[in-house]
C-alpha cells in the first residue's frame, strides 16, 4: 500500500463540498484520516475564504489511477480545469505525494505547495509531523517551525463528519 497525502479546498458552498470530498475520499480508503480544517483567505485574487484540510489515505493504486481517482471526485462536483490558476473553487483537490515518488510533472511529486502556503503545511505538520518530504528530508513538522507563518489562517470547529476519527 502506497501512502498519499492531498489536500481539499473549497470556496463555494464549502461545507457541502468539504463533507462531500470526506466521504468520497473514504470511498477510496475507508481508514482515511484527516487534518482539522482550517479558513484561509483566497491567494492570489478576492473572494470568499476557503476551507482547506489534508487527507491521509493508503491505496494499491498505481500513481495515475490514483491521481484520475481524485480528479474525477473534483469533476463530480463541479470543477473545471482550464488555465485560471487561481479562482473560486467548488472543489480543489491536490495529491501533494504519492510513497516516495519525485517527479517533475503529471503530477508534480511532492507539490510545491507544501513550501508555499500554510493553509497545506499546517495542517500536514499536526497530521503526519515526524513525517519527512519525499526527495527533501525535512519533516513536516521542522517545515512549519521554519515557515513564515504571516499567512491568514485559523482553525475551525470540527464538523461532526470527522469527529469520528482519531486524528481529529
Amino acid at each position: 500500500m502506497t501512502q498519499a497525502l492531498v489536500s481539499i479546498g473549497s470556496n463555494i458552498e464549502r461545507d457541502f463540498h468539504i463533507e462531500a470530498a470526506v466521504h468520497a475520499l473514504r470511498q477510496l480508503d475507508p481508514q482515511c484520516r484527516f487534518s482539522r480544517i482550517f479558513e484561509a483567505e483566497p491567494v492570489g485574487f478576492e473572494g470568499p475564504n476557503f476551507y482547506n484540510l489534508i487527507a491521509e489515505l493508503h491505496t494499491a493504486q498505481p500513481l495515475e489511477t490514483f491521481w484520475q481517482a481524485i480528479r474525477d471526485i473534483e469533476r463530480q462536483h463541479g470543477r473545471q480545469r482550464d488555465d485560471i490558476k487561481y479562482r473560486d473553487r467548488t472543489l480543489d483537490i491536490d495529491l501533494l505525494t504519492f510513497g516516495d515518488h519525485c517527479q517533475p510533472s503529471g503530477p508534480t511529486l511532492p507539490r510545491n505547495d507544501i513550501y508555499k502556503f500554510a493553509f497545506t503545511l499546517w495542517p500536514l505538520a499536526e497530521l503526519c509531523p515526524t513525517q519527512a518530504v519525499p526527495g527533501d528530508g525535512r519533516t513536516f513538522a521542522q517545515l512549519w517551525q521554519a515557515f513564515d507563518q504571516h499567512q491568514p489562517l485559523w482553525p475551525i470547529d470540527t464538523p461532526a463528519y470527522l469527529k469520528d476519527q482519531s486524528s481529529s
